[in-house]
Formats: C-alpha cells, structure tokens, sequence
C-alpha cells in the first residue's frame, strides 16, 4: 500500500484520549501475535494452519471490505479459537475524522463481522495506520479495546522470510503485542516465519498470549 511505510512510523502523533493497549499485561516471557488486513483467501487459510499446527491463539484485524468478500474465513478463525478485531471498512486514515464519522464505520464494520461470524465477540478495535483521533475512545464506547502494537516487524515490503524471522527474534520483547499482516498483499514470507520462530520461542519457555483486555 502507498506510503504505509511513512504512515506506519507516524503511529505515535496522533493518538485518542483512551488507553492503547500494546502489551499483554503479563509479567515474564509473554507475546501476543496480531495480523492485519485480513482476511486473504490465501494467506489467512496458510497463516491459520501454522497457528493450529503449533497450538498458538491470535488476533486477527479484519479489513471490513475483505470480510464482505471472505465470510467464511471471518467463520474459520472465530471457530479456531483466535480473537477478532475490527480494522475500519477500507483501512481509511481516521485521524481527523469527526467521532460520528468513526461510529459509523466502526458499526458497519461490526456488523459485517457479526454477520460471518455470528456469536463472535469483537474485543479490539485497530486503527488503521496507528492514526487514531477520536477513535480508540469511541471504539472503548463500543465495548472494543483500542489495540496498538509494540513491535512492527514491517512486513509490508516482504524481505523475505529468513529476514523477517530474524527481526521477531531480535525485535520481541517480554509483554509484547506484535504486529504483521495476512493481508493486503502477498503474505507468504510472514506465513513462513511465523512458521519458523514458535517453536523457537516456546522451546525457550514463551507463552503466546492475548493482548491485555482481550
């Protein structure tokens, strides 16, 4: 996507009133996995058999226009046990948008989440390039928890899957909350290094865990 890059380190300048949840809220070797853009009729089924595969739970942002066209993959990872998040309707900066304007995105996109997965509980909400103006207090309104991240291992410019792994091994820290993608492009490297770094990271003793408030 055009200038995620640029917009992706502009997390920090614009931020809501309300608590951005960034960690588990767990003390000791504690990390949570969380992939945006979603879902992907490829990568989503590829990335959710690595997780089934290793015994992991994540968090899954969902793209609202990407879960009108995939219902049955918004299904599968509520039935698999992972955590959905709400991630607007077409990934549009919210920064300045009015907090009717938010509401209203927000609920479309609820609704088309519900929809495909009925029953299924929406417990955070992302903002789409961390821009988050009056979002995260009216998703909090919503009964969402605002969801940032605290490693970005910027897998939008895929460097390859060895590169990648290599930057969760250095970059994760204890409490956590990671953010990559099963969507909004091609996925594969982050579907292989996934793949790569559990087993690596529970043979040292780490839980993978929710983010707090989840």
């Amino acid at each position: 996507m055009a200038g995620e890059e640029r917009q992706q380190q502009q997390q920090q300048d614009r931020r809501a009133a309300a608590t951005i949840v960034t960690s588990t809220g767990k003390s000791g070797s504690s990390v949570a996995f969380t992939f945006d853009d979603g879902p992907d009729p490829t990568h989503t089924p590829a990335m959710l058999d690595v997780l089934k595969k290793h015994g992991v739970k994540a968090v899954f942002c969902l793209w609202g226009d990407h879960v009108r066209q995939y219902p049955n993959l918004v299904k599968r990872i509520a039935d698999e046990g992972h955590v959905l998040c709400n991630h607007s309707m077409s990934h549009s900066d919210m920064g300045g948008w009015s907090a009717a304007q938010v509401r209203s995105d927000l609920e479309a996109t609820n609704a088309l989440i519900q929809q495909a997965a009925p029953g299924a509980r929406i417990a955070y909400f992302r903002a789409p390039y961390g821009s988050w103006g009056q979002a995260g207090d009216v998703a909090e309104q919503l009964g969402m928890t605002p969801l940032g991240w605290r490693m970005d291992i910027q897998d939008w410019t895929p460097p390859g899957a060895g590169e990648l792994a290599r930057r969760l091994r250095d970059g994760i820290t204890p409490g956590a909350v990671v953010l990559m993608h099963d969507g909004g492009g091609d996925r594969s490297q982050t579907v292989q290094a996934v793949d790569t770094v559990i087993p690596e990271f529970k043979a040292n003793g780490w839980s993978f865990d929710l983010p707090a408030g989840g």
